[in-house]
Order: structure tokens, then C-alpha cells, then sequence
């Protein structure tokens, strides 16, 4: 059994956290008879290093091996207003069932309890190997999100809006905004996030809001298209029918992609709805909490890059 110590991240290791992303996921994707989720060159997954660190300077840590002094995994950790997210976490195929996983997770759990802050994750249904460690340490699966992938025709897909409302780009003006409907909805606020991707300086985000006619933001829906990632999320809606709406808007940025988004399996009308669109099923993962929870009042959209928990 190695020893390991644990330290953040230093900047000149990026490349080598990347490829820890890469090789990881892709293998244990692989050996149960998946697809790999990662298809470009390793180098792609630097993005998570790039936006993480904007986010949350320092807020990666890393376990290295005594015996070698190579990275044996790391993890990402998010800390925001009202709880912490816990961020894409990988262990080197060579290191597996050593404990590196486990030892990083209590650390992100001891700076969550020390912060008096709840601790967020969203995890793949199907590796019940992540599913046992969070679960042994006290995360309570709370939503199942089916991850649906949705190839956009090149003329977009067409829909109705809700009665009453515009759908339009968000503004800086309109972060805090995004996230006191957030904090409404989901009991979380994350407003520094939001204005990271308005702001748009990696030059991959769209955020759209949907408005009521007097101004009131009733829905906002976030989007990338990172070397690593094309994904719908974080959003939040009221209702289904604002949802179906904001998601199309979305995906309408992204005409001749495949984007995939995390729609809550409940909805059952916004499902269908999407089916509709020609959307396929290609995974499940469940939203988990380790602290208290509040059950939301509308619908939510996560995501992986960053993580939102």
C-alpha cells in the first residue's frame, strides 16, 4: 500500500492533472464496456484547470505518491455562498483500491464541516464504486438526472415561449439576480459563478435568462463548449414549460452539436418533451448532499464543468 501526501495544486502541474482526468475517466468508462467520455487529445482537459482555478484559486488538491512522487489523484472543491461542491474527482488507474479517493474526500469534507457549509456533488448512477464511498460517508442521494444528449439540425429547434415572457442573453446585470432565484428555488447561491460565465472571457459560455414582461427573471439556463465539455447547465426554472424553453434557447447556440443535459427524471412533460427534439438517453447520475438539503421549488440543471452540484 503507497503513502501519499496531500497539497493543492501547483500551476506547472496542470498538464499532468489533466491527463490524470483523462486517462482515469476514459479508463474506467472503458473496462465497463462504455464508450470513453473524453475523445479529443489528453491535453483538452486542461479546461478543468483553467476554469477551476479562475473560480477557486488553490482549490484543487492533489495526493502524491512517496514511492514515485507522481500525482496519484486529485480533486477539485468549490466554495460558495451558502455550501461547498465537490469537484470532478480522479485516482491514476495504477493507484486504484489504495485509498487515494477516500483520503481526498475526507479533506474536502473536513474544510466543508470546518466552513459550517453543506457539501454538494452530482455522481454517475452506474459506478457503484463512487456510489459506496460517498454514501459510506454520509452523502443522501436527493434527485436522478437523466443525462440526455441532443443532436441541435442545423435550423435550430423551434418552441413556444411561456405566456408573459422573453427569453434574451444575460447581462452582468443580471447575476445576482440569476442567483437570488437560485438561492429561491434551491436554497444555494452561487453569484461569482454566474458572472464568470457571463463575462465569457474563455469565449465559450452562453447564458440566457427568461424574463417576465415587467423584468423579473423567472429562469436562466448556462451553456459551454470547452474543449472537454458541451453541456447545458447550471439553470433553473419555475415550471416545466419554462424549462423546455430555456433549454431550446440553449441549444440553439449550439446548432450542429451534440450537447448533453441533466433534466430532473420527475419531469416527466419536459422529458418527453425532449424525446421529442430527438434526445437519447446516455447515462444517470444523482444529485447528493451531505448536510442539509432543501427540497427545491422548481427545477434544476446541473453540471460538470465546473461542477454544481
Amino acid at each position: 500500500m503507497s503513502e501519499f501526501t496531500l497539497r493543492p495544486m501547483r500551476r506547472e502541474e496542470w498538464s499532468e492533472v489533466a491527463e490524470l482526468i483523462y486517462v482515469s475517466t476514459n479508463f474506467w468508462y472503458q473496462t465497463h464496456g462504455r464508450p470513453p467520455i473524453f475523445t479529443g487529445p489528453p491535453e483538452s482537459t486542461q479546461a478543468f484547470c483553467q476554469i477551476y482555478e479562475a473560480l477557486d484559486p488553490g482549490c484543487c488538491l492533489v495526493a502524491v505518491s512517496h514511492a514515485t512522487e507522481r500525482i496519484a489523484g486529485s480533486c477539485f472543491y468549490h466554495p460558495r455562498e451558502t455550501h461547498v461542491s465537490l469537484g470532478i474527482m480522479n485516482a491514476h488507474p495504477n493507484y486504484f483500491h489504495q485509498g487515494v479517493a477516500r483520503r481526498l474526500l475526507q479533506a474536502i469534507i473536513t474544510i466543508a464541516e470546518e466552513a459550517n457549509k453543506p457539501l454538494r456533488l452530482v455522481s454517475s448512477a452506474i459506478n457503484l464504486d463512487s456510489f459506496s464511498l460517498y454514501n459510506r460517508v454520509g452523502f443522501v442521494p436527493r434527485t436522478v438526472y437523466q443525462d440526455m444528449l441532443i443532436t441541435v439540425p442545423p435550423e435550430g429547434i423551434s418552441y413556444t415561449l411561456p405566456k408573459g415572457h422573453r427569453i434574451r442573453p444575460a447581462t452582468l446585470e443580471d447575476a445576482s439576480a440569476i442567483a437570488d432565484l437560485e438561492r429561491e428555488i434551491a436554497g444555494i447561491r452561487r453569484e461569482k459563478d454566474y458572472r464568470y460565465f457571463i463575462e465569457n472571457n474563455d469565449g465559450f459560455w452562453h447564458v440566457s435568462v427568461l424574463e417576465t414582461e415587467q423584468g423579473t427573471v423567472d429562469g436562466f439556463m448556462t451553456s459551454v463548449a470547452a474543449p472537454a465539455s458541451n453541456m447545458l447547465g447550471p439553470g433553473v426554472a419555475r415550471t416545466q414549460e419554462q424549462a423546455a424553453a430555456l433549454i431550446a434557447a440553449e441549444l440553439n447556440q449550439h446548432r450542429g452539436r451534440s450537447p448533453v443535459v441533466l433534466v430532473p427524471s420527475q419531469a416527466a412533460t419536459l422529458v418527453h418533451t425532449l424525446y421529442g427534439w430527438g434526445a437519447r438517453n446516455c447515462e444517470l447520475h444523482f444529485a447528493q448532499v451531505r448536510g442539509p438539503w432543501q427540497e427545491p421549488k422548481g427545477l434544476l440543471f446541473p453540471t460538470f464543468l465546473p461542477e454544481t452540484g
